[in-house]
């Protein structure tokens, strides 16, 4: 296995997905193209809220950058409310309305941030990476005071989102072979490139939906189905020799089916 951190592989990456909703067309064609230029994919571009609620039902985004003010019956806030409590898809406000009770109203919508028109490219890109980060690093982001608002949070349940280079792409929890801790951060370790996130692994062990992954040491998390070989002392994946603690070994016979 190549542990080469800076060897770049995209046989598991995919562009992190972003739907423009915006009323102004000459708006949302700047947007795009700054996403483009970033490195992100662009979804399209909406002029409506009842149309986005109509993409959603087939197409789904990985985050929404949602202008408040919107053609239709529905502004931006009204309509990413909605999505929150159907579709829980991250929301970006983007808007020229900056006084406190537009701002107060948005909040309700429980969006990732609230950028203020006109921005900087960089303001856009900086909130979209921290949009990333909040996915990855908390169970649970964002307060929710609504008790008929989803009790899940806005997060993605197969995969997260890692930076390669200078954006962020997604990463699919079925192609990670193993998490190493490493101190306060923690190393993911793919086919052919390893990610080094700032979050521990305790907290990054909180995001591993997937049943297939089981810590056999205080400093790794192995995915189960990567395993190649196990012996007395250590499990294998791709010939990468991992450590299992006397304290794990029962249980990961027992998930493996050894005993």
């Amino acid at each position: 296995m190549n542990n080469n951190p800076n060897e770049t592989s995209s046989e598991f990456l995919s562009p992190f997905n972003i739907l423009i909703v915006e009323d102004d067309m000459l708006v949302g064609t700047h947007i795009s193209m700054l996403l483009t230029q970033a490195g992100y994919e662009v979804m399209g571009i909406l002029t409506q809220g009842e149309m986005v609620l109509e993409q959603l039902k087939t197409v789904r985004p990985d985050l929404i950058l949602m202008d408040v003010k919107l053609k239709g019956e529905l502004d931006g806030i009204d309509t990413a409310k909605q999505v929150y409590q159907t579709f829980q898809t991250p929301v970006i406000f983007l808007t020229a309305n900056t006084d406190k009770a537009t701002f107060e109203r948005a909040k309700k919508a429980y969006p990732i941030a609230f950028i203020a028109k006109p921005f900087k490219a960089l303001d856009l890109t900086r909130a979209i990476e921290l949009a990333a980060s909040r996915m990855l690093e908390a169970p649970s982001v964002i307060t929710k005071d609504d008790k008929n608002l989803p009790t899940e949070n806005v997060l993605l349940t197969d995969r997260i989102f890692v930076r390669d280079k200078d954006r962020m792409v997604k990463l699919k929890f079925e192609d990670i072979h193993y998490v190493k801790a490493e101190r306060n951060y923690c190393q993911i370790f793919t086919e052919g490139k390893n990610y080094l996130l700032s979050v521990p692994l305790k907290t990054f062990e909180k995001r591993l939906t997937s049943v297939f992954f089981e810590r056999v040491h205080r400093s790794f998390v192995v995915n189960l189905k990567q395993i190649d070989e196990i012996d007395e002392t250590h499990v294998y994946c791709r010939k990468q020799a991992i450590p299992i603690s006397k304290s794990h070994k029962e249980l990961i016979n027992q998930r493996l089916g050894l005993s």
